[in-house]
């Protein structure tokens, strides 16, 4: 038998009732002989409470700080989880990141994790304990504890998972796996069965929300499966992420969506060299991210040059390129918000013609307009209004998934 990594989200901890029931996932992976390491999140809103009393002191908190805050509900959950057990008569063993530990980056609320000591771990498991970590957070080398962002614990499970060299990473959930597009917006919505990392990694980053995105990046690069599954069906197979996917699946795996972004177009940009560079390399060091990127010719002498932002980004951005008009010479700065990103992503799409077009069909047909577009292997991104961002991702999925 080998080690099994499970992890459990704040809805399938939420309450004393809800933390028994998952211990019957557990002790039945343990009874059949496994090693077993689990991840928790913190249980239902309680990082939302957090997050709102933190701002009854101060809407910009030191992030330092903020981590200390929102890590602490996680505390609560392992311990309890470790008494549940106890009560159940098995061996547990709870223990936050920064005990294991588990080193990062120096960055706050969206550190990466740079390594695992594996040997505390280890230890309790050859001791027959089922051992209990903390998701969402470690500690970096100043002794700080650092956070992974929301979602992160998918990550502190995938990455114990490859430290550990484990069989597989189970990560449980309220939905029973992936889906072609979000359930909610798009009721024909269907599970997928296989998934690549690759097409998960698209779509988690894309908008997609059943994954972490940088779990599936360590997944991917350490060959973990990953498999995703609901903690309330005790028949759910779920979805499996690996490197390949069945040859009868679809050549499109599915459609994400991501709300609030912005267009911002600098126009009348000289065209000499290193122009571009000056724009991109103000935005990075000003810590602004960038997606879609268009540049267009007017003029032979000029340019202009479009990318979108997230919309919570667009004050700083547009203060920042106004302090900078002169130097990046652009004639003016104009900006579109209220926009989404709908996203299409499979493996077969670079073998297939015509996707981008029938696409694009399906945007013309119901009238939706599209101010950008992104295109890779496995991708095709459009921004379009938000308030048409559901009706396309509804036309998209009934043109290519029925």
């Amino acid at each position: 038998m080998g080690i099994v990594v499970q992890k459990f989200g704040g809805s399938s901890v939420a309450d004393t009732e809800k933390l028994f029931g998952i211990c019957k996932r557990i002790t039945k992976e343990y009874d059949e002989g496994n090693d077993v390491v689990v991840v928790v999140s913190a249980q239902g809103k309680t990082t939302d409470k957090l997050i709102m009393e933190e701002a009854e002191i101060t809407n910009q908190p030191d992030k330092r700080e903020h981590d200390v805050l929102v890590s602490t509900g996680e505390q609560i959950t392992i311990s309890k989880l470790a008494m549940c057990l106890h009560k159940l008569g098995y061996k547990a063993v709870s223990y936050m990141g920064w005990q294991i530990p588990i080193i990062t980056d120096n960055v706050h609320e969206n550190s990466r994790v740079k390594s695992i000591d594996d040997t505390k771990i280890l230890d309790r498991l050859e001791e027959k304990n089922i051992v209990i970590i903390a998701g969402f957070q470690g500690v970096n080398e100043r002794g700080d504890i650092t956070t992974f962002g929301r979602g992160g614990s998918d990550t502190t499970a995938v990455a114990l998972a490859a430290a550990l060299k484990a069989d597989k990473c189970e990560i449980y959930t309220d939905v029973d796996g992936v889906f072609s597009a979000d359930p909610r917006v798009v009721p024909d919505a269907v599970k997928i069965e296989t998934i690549t990392y690759d097409e998960m990694l698209e779509l988690a980053s894309l908008g997609a929300k059943v994954l972490h995105n940088r779990c599936v990046e360590i997944g991917k690069n350490f060959n973990i499966p990953i498999i995703v599954k609901s903690t309330f069906d005790e028949n759910s197979k779920g979805t499996i992420v690996k490197h390949e996917k069945n040859l009868e699946d679809l050549y499109v795996s599915g459609i994400a969506k991501a709300d609030n972004i912005s267009r911002v177009t600098l126009i009348g940009v000289d065209n000499k060299l290193g122009a571009t560079y000056k724009l991109f390399n103000l935005l990075a060091k000003n810590e602004i991210n960038t997606d879609i990127i268009i540049q267009s010719y007017g003029e032979h002498t000029v340019r202009n040059i479009s990318f979108s932002i997230k919309s919570s980004d667009l004050d700083k951005t547009l203060k920042m390129l106004d302090d900078n008009i002169e130097e990046l010479t652009a004639k003016e700065i104009v900006h579109s918000d209220d926009l989404a990103k709908i996203s299409l992503v499979g493996v077969g799409m670079a073998n297939t013609p015509g996707v981008a077009a029938k696409m694009f069909e399906a945007l013309y047909e119901n009238d939706i307009n599209m101010h950008m577009i992104s295109t890779s292997e496995i991708k095709i991104s459009v921004l379009v209004s938000q308030n048409k961002a559901e009706r396309a991702m509804k036309a998209i999925h009934e043109k290519f998934i029925k």
